[in-house]
């Protein structure tokens, strides 16, 4: 038997060289929490009897629930259409008891998609990781980084041994977006350093670009259809199981997180 592909002795492979369809080592985990806006929430556009587009979350159509049936693990979407960062601390997130552990907010790990209305539609100041006050949440700046900053400080204040991947946005567009999302991605690489048990799923490198004969086939005007989601799907657990294979060290004990047991 070929052990390789099992643990990431190919220095060479890229993220998302291998695709899985059973989840991988996705399936490690065993609760994972979705934090995100539309394109995480399985949104739909439909045209109405005037004209205007209205917009629908499925979310048993989203990309969290096909990983889910794929990797057989519960995923909780903690996502919403227009979502933001900001949103997200200032409202959403208290409001449903996602910060509350015994209302659900915990999870062993945390998948965050955030950045497109933030950033891309509505202009925030991104912010740097100098945003983040260490010591105290509630101190940290009102900016993207701040905000972003602040979701993970208070799920890792749930869960300490909890693991977070922070999602890059797929690259589409003109220039000027282009250079947003590029400046989103090196964000999302400062908080993966600044934070410990985080890792960075950059679609904006990885993933083929958002336009063309994807575009065509995969969305439903500016949001995917169910081909998509199942898409991004397969995207995602693959590169979580290309991020444990090739870290196999870091997630040894993942079966204990949210446990009192630790082996050392």
């Amino acid at each position: 038997m070929d052990m390789e592909r099992f643990l990431g002795l190919d220095k060479n492979e890229k993220p998302l060289d291998t695709i899985v369809s059973d989840g991988g080592y996705t399936g490690i985990f065993r609760t994972i929490a979705c934090v995100g806006d539309s394109l995480s929430s399985g949104e739909f556009e439909s045209t109405k009897a005037d004209g205007t587009t209205a917009y629908h979350d499925y979310y048993d159509y989203s990309w969290g629930q096909y990983l889910a049936r794929m990797a057989g693990c519960t995923v909780k979407n903690f996502s919403r259409g227009g979502m933001t960062a900001e949103c997200y601390c200032e409202n959403f997130a208290p409001w449903n008891g996602f910060f509350d552990k015994e209302r659900g907010g915990w999870a062993q790990a945390y998948i965050i998609a955030l950045g497109v209305n933030d950033i891309l539609n509505r202009g925030q100041e991104i912010g740097t990781v100098a945003d983040i006050c260490r010591e105290d949440w509630r101190n940290n700046a009102k900016t993207f980084a701040g905000y972003y900053g602040q979701i993970v400080q208070r799920y890792k204040e749930l869960e300490p041994d909890a693991k977070f991947f922070f999602m890059t946005i797929p690259r589409y567009g003109d220039e000027v977006r282009l250079k947003k999302i590029e400046a989103h991605a090196a964000l999302l690489y400062e908080m993966a350093e600044f934070f410990d048990n985080a890792y960075v799923l950059d679609f904006a490198k990885y993933a083929p670009v958002y336009e063309g004969d994807l575009r065509d086939g995969m969305f439903l005007g500016g949001h995917m259809n169910p081909c998509g989601y199942i898409f991004t799907a397969k995207m995602v657990c693959s590169y979580l199981d290309y991020i444990i294979r090739h870290n196999m060290a870091d997630f040894r004990q993942v079966g204990f997180i949210g446990t009192p047991h630790k082996r050392k």
